[in-house]
């Protein structure tokens, strides 16, 4: 095959040229007929082709699936390793049929030893290998992890970018497959914490690594704060058990113990301006629980440092709570997104969970209007309180409004005209007739209001110089 056709020929002629390629490359398993150089320019003509499903079909045989997997993992160079893991992965993701046939094959434990090299290509493509086959195979993730160490593994990699990432230098240039291989071992640890977690606690000395990397690493500079690596590692952090006293010295060091509060506290600042409906559900609502992890097991300062941030301040008190523009606004009107279910519901017991779970200070702290919805939700009584003022926290011990957390002083109601006697009394002929009406229906057995209030004196007729004319 010419050089100029290598790769783009189509349909039957593109079918023929996989074909031969497998083909090929099955016979040098057998042989060892091709020099390097070739064996590579076969691999990277296949990865070509195996972009695209259709007329690839031989790739995607179990045939073809050992014969990338041997060249994957019995090769004796890293090229042809990484250039054959390349194609095996690419087909694992288009056709997941194909990852219960490397399963099948039984290479995980070399898989595992691979991922041990202090290289970011064999990470990056060993990690999303193994992170495949955690969809719907038979693979063991518990004797990945018990057998064959993959936990320890992960966990030097993780610590391999935080030492990188801790010391950056400025000046240097960024290696883009650094991050990409971060990520793909942020999304196995996700997946292998949220299938097997049982084994989660393997995984407890990858938490300096991730709050290392989560406080150190720069922002994205888009409009997606949640861009990689930071979703992957919020993702990574609310499946790592976080009560372990041993690495709260991580959590909460002692030289500034607010740290990775307010690291994640900037990243929900930042994605509830930056997200629609849509993207706050996917990516916000894990930071929330992220968020609600950390609070949990924090000391009090760490604690009252979340409170402050994120419960009402005496500035939103100036107006009904939710209709400003702070983070904390933002907070509550997603609290009640009805579009945004989940990210709405954890936003709530976050709010609770920082009102000490106590429902008085809840409605305290939010308002009725933002409280009740979640007290009836989850059948917490509602405090025979709830509707009566209270007084802020601060010195001046100013009152608020129950129902919607403002300073009752700072209350504005539009101006109504003082309505005249006149149509005073049109206004209660009218609710009479309405009242009559209804007790006419038989619906309910109700006391006409307005009758009882001119039975008790309490409505006077109009003298004939109060009455207007009738246009």
């Amino acid at each position: 095959m010419s050089r100029s056709t290598q790769g783009t020929l189509t349909g039957s002629a593109k079918l023929q040229a996989v074909r031969t390629l497998v083909d090929k490359l099955a016979e040098d398993l057998k042989s060892s007929s091709l020099q390097s150089h070739q064996r590579d320019a076969l691999l990277e003509e296949l990865k070509v082709y195996g972009r695209d499903p259709a007329n690839a079909d031989p790739i995607f045989t179990r045939e073809g699936i050992e014969t990338l997997t041997r060249h994957a993992f019995n090769s004796s160079s890293g090229t042809t390793s990484r250039n054959a893991l390349r194609v095996l992965c690419n087909a694992m993701f288009l056709k997941p049929e194909t990852r219960q046939m490397f399963v099948d094959l039984g290479y995980e434990e070399k898989a595992c030893e691979k991922l041990n090299n202090d290289n970011r290509d064999d990470e990056f493509l060993i990690s999303r290998l193994i992170f495949l086959t955690t969809y719907n195979t038979t693979v063991s993730l518990t004797s990945l992890i018990d057998q064959y160490h993959l936990a320890d593994s992960m966990v030097q990699n993780l610590a391999r970018h935080a030492t990188r990432i801790s010391a950056k230098d400025s000046k240097a240039k960024a290696d883009p497959m650094e991050d990409m291989a971060l990520v793909e071992t942020l999304k196995l640890l996700f997946n292998v914490t949220h299938f097997a977690p049982d084994r989660a606690s393997a995984f407890a000395p990858a938490i300096p690594h991730v709050v290392t990397i989560l406080t150190n690493h720069d922002l994205p500079t888009s409009n997606t704060p949640l861009a990689p690596p930071f979703g992957q590692l919020i993702n990574a952090l609310i499946n790592l058990k976080l009560d372990d006293k041993d690495i709260h010295s991580s959590l909460y060091p002692k030289d500034d113990p607010k740290n990775v509060a307010a690291r994640l506290i900037q990243l929900l600042d930042l994605a509830l301006i930056a997200y629609n409906d849509d993207d706050l559900e996917t990516n916000v609502t894990p930071l929330i629980g992220a968020i609600m992890s950390v609070q949990e097991h924090a000391p009090e300062d760490v604690r009252q440092f979340i409170r402050d941030k994120l419960l009402p301040t005496e500035e939103d008190r100036k107006q009904v709570l939710g209709r400003g523009n702070s983070l904390t606004s933002r907070l509550l009107r997603n609290s009640t997104n009805p579009l945004t279910p989940k990210l709405r519901d954890a936003i709530s017991h976050l709010l609770f969970d920082l009102s000490d779970k106590d429902a008085n200070k809840f409605v305290q702290n939010v308002g009725y209007g933002y409280a009740s919805g979640f007290l009836f939700q989850n059948n917490i009584p509602v405090p025979e309180s709830a509707s009566d003022a209270h007084a802020s926290a601060g010195e001046d011990r100013r009152p608020i409004n129950p129902i919607t957390g403002q300073f009752i002083d700072t209350e504005q109601f539009a101006e109504v005209p003082e309505m005249t006697d006149a149509e005073k009394e049109r206004e209660a002929e009218r609710l009479f007739v309405l009242f009559e009406r209804l007790k006419k229906t038989g619906v309910m057995n109700v006391e006409n209001p307005v009758e009882r209030m001119y039975q008790e004196g309490r409505v006077r007729e109009l003298g004939d110089d109060e009455v207007e004319e009738v246009d």
